[in-house]
């Protein structure tokens, strides 16, 4: 019995040693995701492992700060995200190659609509602030 649960274990345990990239970006894909450090988003950590990963991206945070939100999708062998910045209600676009060290592309700011602003706006608002709040303090929030 003890040989059989080791088999099962073994192989789930190995899995969840990963260094997390894939799960998080499967989970980012087509979403837009609030950038929060504390208590850290997967927009967060998203830019996080985008600026680890490519350098340009990280000299571009360093000079405009972190985005409000991110937005990623991607093709089979092109990355894509969308900077939101409320203040200056502001987007840039970038443009990466999937597995590749090679630099990101940047356009932009291009103005964001009222309707985008509005929206993102709303759900900054209703993002749970704290660890505390929410499912953490037995309180579940639905959108």
């Amino acid at each position: 019995m003890m040989k059989l649960l080791a088999l099962i274990l073994v192989p789930l345990m190995l899995v969840s040693c990963g260094d997390g990239r894939h799960w998080s970006e499967r989970a980012a894909q087509d979403r837009i995701m609030l950038v929060r450090q504390s208590p850290e988003t997967l927009g967060h950590k998203r830019i996080a492992y985008q600026a680890a990963a490519h350098p340009d991206f990280a000299s571009f945070l360093n000079s405009s700060g972190e985005p409000d939100f991110i937005a990623e999708t991607s093709s089979d062998s092109r990355q894509y995200m969308i900077l939101y910045y409320l203040a200056s209600r502001h987007a840039f676009a970038c443009r990466s190659w999937r597995g590749s060290q090679q630099k990101i592309e940047f356009a932009g700011p291009y103005p964001m609509t009222p309707k985008e602003t509005e929206l993102l706006q709303k759900l900054k608002e209703k993002s749970i602030p704290t660890a505390e709040a929410g499912i953490a303090a037995d309180r579940l929030l639905l959108p």
